[in-house]
């Protein structure tokens, strides 16, 4: 299937996945108010962190192996079941733990990592409870293995599916702020529903095979490599969060967790397009066609930049209108938030190319490695210092400075390789497009309500935009 088919799939759903936040955000945060937000999002951070050791770094090197041994059945074969495996063997251990962390006497804890989640989830026996229905669902999730098909229609419907049938369950189940745990519920439930959907369609892709011990660790060594930046990725991805609950309350979590949602849409679409080119280069690096994955990369550079510019910087442009409107009284501080977080997802986008399109499919593992590593000890060294005395804001600055130091490093890493630097060169006047845009629709005062102010700014921005762009591709055209 074409790149642009794979974008397309993944795109829609991201469409979809931005739609869904808009439907149910403004109608949870009035419902279950940013205690009940934080609350889930509080305890799901941390059942997020054992389903991250579950899947490893397989998001990563599950999608890259099977990309490289796609077109042989017999080696696709072997690969899957191999792999899937040590998922399974990994997914065991995780569980026995989970239930571990909350279920035995905290003086008899040992380990660590046990201890870490006893004190976190103390205060959330219940909801801990309810969220075992997430940790198991990760020994279900084989998407790596499609994507590294390139099977994305298949993904997506199934997600697209599962995400409405979510949507349509929190409208008739969650109706008062007690409901915090029906809501944990319906969005644990989809998510195991999710993975579960998928196996159907493995057996047209492979046999059944019965791999050897040795076959099954074999990628131990090297998952573990590629699960080091899912760690550090974590901490100041999930790490916020958890960080915010144990130094302040969960209503700042709640406040966060709102912001973060809106905040995502730009990523989300520069993640469908990493998703898809991850296979699609790792492909052509294994037949040597360097060039052309290189050709790639120069593209997807600009188009990242001209994209999370124009979608951050709308967004925050329109933020005075759209925070009340959207979540209601209370979360003002979400206009501040997008302030500072809304900038980050440029230098996000331009680490995203680098990384998804160049490091990974080149196999430049320890250097994505460092990257991430060196940007998680940035964000825990501010959000130590900031959390403590401007709770929300100071975990949004820390983040912020931990997203641009790992953009930093990585194109510092790779530009004596790749011409990096001209690649962004070229994407930098939509990058200053973006903020004409913003400064047009931010500071303009218009003498209507909120809600007509905010469409109207809207089409505005929008305008400014669209025209500006002709006119960057017909000026890079005449030279």
């Amino acid at each position: 299937m074409s790149v642009k088919k794979n974008y397309f799939y993944n795109t829609a759903y991201q469409i979809l996945a931005i739609l869904i936040p808009l439907i149910t955000t403004p109608y949870i945060s009035r419902v279950l108010g940013a205690g009940g937000v934080g609350e889930y999002s509080y305890a799901y951070s941390v059942a997020g962190y054992f389903v991250m050791f579950t899947l490893l770094g397989l998001n990563v090197y599950g999608n890259r192996t099977v990309a490289t041994n796609r077109d042989n059945n017999e080696l696709r074969t072997k690969t899957y079941w191999s792999i899937y495996f040590l998922q399974l063997f990994i997914a065991t251990i995780v569980f026995f733990l989970y239930f571990a962390s909350f279920s035995t006497d905290v003086s008899k804890l040992s380990c660590f990592f046990l201890y870490f989640a006893y004190i976190v989830y103390k205060k959330f026996d219940t909801m801990a409870v309810i969220l075992a229905i997430y940790v198991v669902s990760g020994a279900f999730d084989i998407n790596w293995f499609f994507n590294g098909m390139e099977k994305f229609k298949l993904t997506v419907i199934r997600n697209s599916i599962v995400k409405i049938l979510n949507v349509i369950a929190i409208f008739i189940f969650v109706k008062k702020p007690s409901d915090v745990y029906v809501y944990a519920v319906v969005m644990t439930l989809g998510i195991i529903v999710s993975n579960i959907a998928i196996w159907p369609y493995l057996k047209r892709e492979v046999g059944f095979y019965l791999p050897s011990f040795k076959e099954i660790f074999v990628h131990l060594k090297p998952n573990l490599v590629l699960f080091l930046p899912v760690v550090a990725i974590s901490l100041y991805k999930i790490m916020d969060k958890i960080m915010l609950g144990a130094l302040t309350d969960t209503v700042q979590v709640g406040y966060y967790e709102s912001a973060e949602k809106i905040i995502n849409l730009p990523i989300a679409f520069i993640t469908s397009l990493g998703t898809v080119m991850i296979p699609r280069t790792s492909n052509l690096v294994a037949q040597g066609k360097k060039k052309e994955s290189r050709k790639y990369v120069g593209y997807s550079m600009v188009f990242a930049i001209a994209l999370s510019s124009s979608l951050a910087f709308g967004i925050m442009g329109v933020s005075k209108e759209f925070v009340p409107i959207f979540y209601g009284k209370g979360f003002e501080i979400c206009v501040l938030l997008y302030m500072i977080l809304m900038p980050a997802t440029v230098f996000k986008a331009i680490a995203n190319v680098v990384r998804t399109q160049y490091l990974i499919p080149n196999k430049m593992d320890k250097h994505y490695v460092a990257s991430v590593f060196f940007g998680a000890v940035v964000n825990i060294i501010l959000n130590l210092i900031l959390i403590p005395r401007s709770a929300a804001v100071g975990a949004a600055i820390a983040t912020f400075f931990a997203e641009a130091s790992v953009c930093i490093f990585q194109c510092i890493d790779v530009y004596k390789l790749i011409p990096v630097g001209r690649y962004i060169l070229k994407g930098v006047p939509f990058l200053i497009l973006a903020t004409i845009m913003f400064a047009v629709i931010f500071f303009i005062s218009l003498p209507f309500t909120p809600l007509i102010s905010l469409i109207l700014k809207v089409i505005i921005g929008g305008c400014i935009y669209v025209v500006g762009t002709v006119i960057i591709i017909k000026a890079t055209n005449a030279n």
